[in-house]
């Protein structure tokens, strides 16, 4: 039972979610190679490349060519946040899922420390200290974990940390329906309701340095209202049959 456990904690799909990521990708990746090789692990790496429109696709498979343990997963078009976090659950193989952004906003030498939760969690959700973002990103965030925990009784402090990490056998009971950026939301409420176990630990976060954020532009914004509708009006539905 022991080595059981042990191999399951050691199993670890890691996947980077991207969009326009040129700059930051290869050494996100080569980060993530680093930390997962020195924990010995059976592990991946996976590059979703939302239909990125600059080279972000092309550098992925370069990367990808020069290392076996990492594949490319491309959308054709730029398909959505959402869409992008549903590309690396499915494509993922391991027992155990983790994901942040290709942004470089993550120290992922963080990630190790939560891997011994799973022993008595199916989720460690993370949440960001000193966030590195403007002051109205960090209040429009704050209002949006507010609500969203409101709605559907959640207790999470900071819902949209792309620092995450899941048993993967929630995404074999769970259907997901999110494309933009209440994917976040989605999973955790869903989960939460199918009896998952939830724990929360402080992460660093850190500026910037290329690329363009995407999250506050208005079409993501309306989009993530709209979605967050719908799973409102499924979640209540539901419950009340």
């Amino acid at each position: 039972m022991v080595g059981k456990r042990e191999k399951t904690m050691n199993s670890v799909s890691v996947f980077l979610p991207c969009y326009n990521e040129q700059d930051n990708i290869s050494s996100t990746v080569d980060k993530a190679l680093e930390v997962l090789k020195k924990l010995g692990a059976d592990f991946e790496v996976i590059i979703v490349d939302d239909g990125s429109s600059d080279d972000t696709g092309r550098v992925a498979d370069e990367i990808a060519d020069r290392n076996p343990q990492v594949k490319v997963v491309h959308h054709p078009t730029n398909l959505g946040y959402g869409a992008a976090l549903q590309s690396g659950f499915k494509s993922a193989t391991k027992s155990l899922v983790f994901y942040t952004d290709g942004d470089g906003q993550f120290d992922i030498s963080e990630m190790p420390a939560l891997l011994p939760l799973m022993e008595h969690y199916d989720i460690v959700s993370c949440y960001r200290i000193n966030r590195q973002d403007n002051l109205v990103r960090k209040i429009n965030g704050w209002c949006w974990t507010k609500l969203v925990c409101l709605l559907f009784g959640m207790k999470v402090r900071d819902v949209d940390c792309a620092f995450k990490l899941y048993k993967r056998r929630i995404f074999d009971d769970i259907k997901l329906s999110s494309g933009g950026a209440l994917i976040d939301t989605e999973i955790l409420a869903r989960a939460i309701r199918r009896g998952y176990t939830l724990t929360q630990r402080p992460v660093h976060h850190y500026r910037r340095t290329a690329g363009e954020q995407t999250g506050a532009k208005l079409r993501v914004i309306f989009r993530a209202f709209w979605e967050l509708l719908k799973l409102y009006n499924s979640i209540r539905k539901k419950e009340k049959n």
